[in-house]
């Protein structure tokens, strides 16, 4: 059976509920997931007053942290509920300014470890299949 075929350690419901444990501050910024697959998993976040910056556009701190929270969903996807997986390292390259619209991010998992796993992120807006931006990111998988 190839990676792709396998079913997720962790779906999408029990991603949900780990977010709302651990992080509530996730759903209350206007961020959603949308997909999970074995080593991938997209995400959403919404255009708001608190998720936009001047200029008519999504902030860079949001996109960030749509980056990173959708690796995370990756990394859980491929090693089950881990709470304590934490991001060892993450860079992200914007490439274009997106439009004050919802954010799209697609992460899947290059490189699987058992003490880290590597990926990279595409972020999209919604109905543009041209990337606004570019990450790739570790994480450090607790042993035990």
């Amino acid at each position: 059976m190839h990676d792709q075929e396998k079913s997720p350690a962790l779906g999408v419901a029990d991603f949900i509920r780990l977010l709302d444990d651990h992080m509530p501050q996730v759903r209350a910024g206007g961020f959603t997931v949308l997909e999970m697959g074995w080593g991938r998993c997209v995400m959403q976040v919404k255009a708001t007053e608190l998720t936009s910056r001047a200029g008519g556009t999504i902030a860079g701190p949001t996109m960030f942290a749509l980056a990173d929270l959708a690796l995370y969903g990756a990394v859980l996807s491929q090693i089950g509920e881990v709470p304590l997986a934490v991001t060892s390292d993450m860079n992200i390259h914007f490439l274009r300014k997106p439009p004050l619209r919802p954010l799209r991010a697609e992460a899947r998992i290059l490189k699987p470890g058992k003490r880290l796993a590597y990926g990279e992120i595409l972020i999209r807006s919604i109905d543009d299949p041209v990337p606004v931006a570019h990450a790739t990111g570790t994480y450090a998988i607790p042993s035990g």
